[in-house]
């Protein structure tokens, strides 16, 4: 778990309500077919403080899980990496690979193939 108790109280980083903003963003996202990169959805999301992006990612993980879970469409992966040419992160490869979904490298033309079939 990330420490946020170097965050003000009150603070946006402080708003538990970033999380419901984020699932309103990757949904017009999926609606606009585009995609976000980590910072763009921390901003959307209203994320702010340290490790912001950590805090996103780890909820991002847990929304994996919750998509997979209800057979949903991965929203999640429609989130990239501005520094990996439109891939997600490696944590989003290895959490598909937790869930029996992909057992490739995190990059490459098979990480961008899978990565592609999730976004349809």
């Amino acid at each position: 778990m990330v420490d946020t108790s170097h965050d003000s109280p009150g603070t946006p980083a402080d708003d538990h309500g970033w999380q419901q903003r984020a699932r309103m963003a990757l949904a017009a996202a999926a609606a606009g077919d585009r995609l976000v990169t980590y910072a763009e959805l921390a901003d959307a999301a209203g994320i702010t403080g340290k490790h912001r992006i950590n805090r996103l990612t780890g909820w991002l993980e847990a929304e994996l899980e919750h998509e997979v879970a209800a057979g949903a469409p991965l929203l999640t992966a429609r989130v990239i990496s501005r520094a990996r040419g439109g891939l997600p992160a490696p944590g989003f490869f290895l959490k598909c690979a937790e869930l029996g979904l992909y057992a490739g490298p995190p990059d490459g033309a098979e990480a961008f193939a899978f990565h592609l079939n999730c976004l349809r």
